[in-house]
């Protein structure tokens, strides 16, 4: 619920601005991942990079729209509609690890990512993937080939990428949450940092999304 209030705030306060001059926006489509899951919603990733971003110049404005328990499935739904509301020129995908989870085909999170980064790429945004590897106890086989899904995705069609956004955090058990999954509150610093050196370059010189 928490959620989908904040999401809708974010939205709206976007919308507000529809008719004031042009400020460049990133769209987080993601999982619990980067819905500040169990944390506070400040503490977030994302919440510390629409920080960031709000000092630059221009300023530019985030619209998270994580959503606890969202699969590629789903967020390949969602998309669409929110590109024709916001018209990012940045649009992040963090989706997958639910995927994993449930041990879904990797060939169809395959089919759903390039859907997502083509779908982002045709409305003129910028698209940045962000990978994520699953715990040890899933074998090698279905990890290694989660992790290449990402990588080949984002060398098809010519996108930024982070292999891992957790990297650093999640091999410390101190900077996790009990369930093994989420990092705490300490570590969402940490995972901005693995998530800049790749978003920054495409701030630089952003085009006009299509508003078509």
């Amino acid at each position: 619920m928490r959620v989908f209030l904040c999401m809708g705030l974010l939205l709206a306060s976007w919308l507000a601005h529809a008719g004031a001059p042009a400020q460049p926006g990133v769209l987080v489509l993601g999982d619990s991942l980067s819905a500040a899951h169990n944390i506070p919603e400040q503490d977030g990733w994302v919440a510390l990079l629409g920080q960031r971003l709000s000092k630059m110049r221009p300023a530019w404005q985030v619209v998270n729209a994580s959503i606890s328990g969202e699969t590629s499935l789903s967020g390949r739904g969602h998309l669409p509609g929110l590109l024709a509301r916001l018209h990012p020129a940045v649009v992040v995908i963090e989706l997958g690890a639910n995927d994993g989870l449930r041990g879904l085909p990797l060939p169809a999170l395959q089919d759903n990512l390039t859907a997502m980064v083509k779908s982002a790429r045709a409305s003129g945004a910028k698209v940045l993937l962000l990978g994520i590897q699953l715990p040890v106890n899933f074998g090698p086989r279905y990890r290694d080939g989660l992790s290449r899904v990402y990588a080949e995705v984002a060398q098809a069609q010519g996108v930024a990428l982070v292999p891992f956004m957790l990297d650093g955090v999640a091999q410390h058990l101190e900077l996790m949450q009990q369930d093994g999954l989420h990092p705490l509150a300490q570590a969402e610093p940490k995972v901005l940092d693995n998530i800049w050196p790749a978003l920054q370059p495409l701030l630089g010189r952003h085009p006009s999304p299509s508003r078509h």
